[in-house]
């Protein structure tokens, strides 16, 4: 068995790790709402999650995947150390995040760690063989990030949010106005929608999120030989599908906890209009192959939701948490995945 396989084995392994932590992570955004407006109990709603989580990109195909892995780093830089160490860095935050119960982006996580070690990557590459020289030397340092590419993600993953609370704030006022003269037992019906919304929203979560993770490893079977072009094999998607699927049953129950119940009361109501806003805004980016985060996503629709009936309803102490995790993510998993690429680099195997 030649090195490079057991290489590529180990960072395949460390990759579906990544795609646990992610489904883990996020399988409150998909279940926190039904949960907590008692819609389904919480082994039916993370059932019902796993089995849409995997079947969501073989239904809507792999754009987002193409994104994270051909469209963002330039394929003549990528190696699997610099991809690996972007993995652990993006591990790292999950983790950290998740014990502190502060909703964060393994979006945004994955892009800063890819950014970081890229940057730090080529910066050494460049030190190592003396052409830091002449005063173009940062713009050949960036050069490793295709423009285009880091736009279409940063644009995607920052306007998102912004969509989503609009959207939540917009719909719950349809629905109220539609429904002001039906009596409390619409509930009924609002927590039954919720059966559907959640199967949609779902989808469009394993659509999306699972193809970042399948993106990162075409890219280093591609960086390693292992295929003579980007592309997504089936191992790959039914892998990384299955991977996440298992992640969402498992249940981040310190994050469900926070957006079903820190923010404010959540009714049916509430919980079917984030999970039709949130859906259509993460299906749509899928199809358009903008990765997005679901977790800043349905944050955002539950504060729209809930702003939407009166300001002062939501807790905007805890939005504001969110908000700062969404600010620091990229830089802190940048910074950290540029450090543990420099100490990979000082090891013989790479450097």
């Amino acid at each position: 068995m030649s090195p490079e396989f057991i290489w590529i084995a180990i960072f395949v392994v460390v990759a579906l790790v990544f795609d646990f932590l992610n489904g883990f992570h996020d399988s409150a955004n998909i279940v926190a709402t039904m949960i907590s407006s008692r819609a389904l109990s919480p082994a039916r709603a993370l059932a019902i999650a796993a089995v849409c989580e995997f079947l969501g990109p073989f239904l809507f195909g792999v754009a987002v995947a193409t994104t994270i892995g051909h469209e963002v780093i330039a394929d003549e830089f990528l190696n699997s150390p610099l991809i690996f160490a972007a993995l652990l860095s993006a591990i790292t935050w999950n983790i950290a995040t998740w014990y502190f119960g502060i909703p964060s982006s393994s979006s945004h996580a994955l892009i800063g760690g890819l950014a970081g070690s890229a940057l730090m990557a080529n910066f050494l590459v460049m030190l190592k063989s003396g052409a830091l020289e002449s005063g173009d030397d940062l713009y050949r340092i960036v050069s490793v990030i295709h423009a285009g590419g880091i736009i279409k993600v940063l644009t995607a993953l920052f306007i998102s949010p912004l969509l989503g609370f609009v959207t939540g704030f917009v719909v719950i006022k349809i629905i109220y106005f539609l429904t002001r003269l039906a009596s409390p037992k619409i509930n009924w019906w609002f927590k039954k929608g919720q059966l559907l919304t959640s199967i949609a929203l779902a989808l469009s979560h394993g659509t999306n999120d699972a193809q970042k993770t399948m993106g990162v490893i075409a890219m280093a079977l591609f960086a390693g030989g292992f295929t003579s072009e980007f592309k997504v094999p089936i191992w790959v998607m039914a892998a990384c599908a299955t991977s996440i699927s298992i992640g969402t049953a498992t249940g981040g129950w310190r994050l469900i906890k926070t957006i079903g119940g820190k923010f404010y009361k959540i009714r049916p109501i509430h919980g079917f209009t984030t999970q039709i806003s949130s859906g259509a805004l993460i299906l749509g980016a899928s199809l358009l192959g903008g990765p997005v985060s679901t977790t800043h996503v349905v944050s955002s629709a539950v504060l729209g939701a809930g702003s939407a009936e009166r300001l002062s309803k939501v807790r905007w102490g805890v939005g504001k948490q969110i908000v700062v995790a969404w600010v620091i993510t990229i830089p802190v998993t940048a910074l950290l995945a540029a450090l543990i690429y420099l100490i990979m680099w000082s090891t013989p195997w790479v450097g």
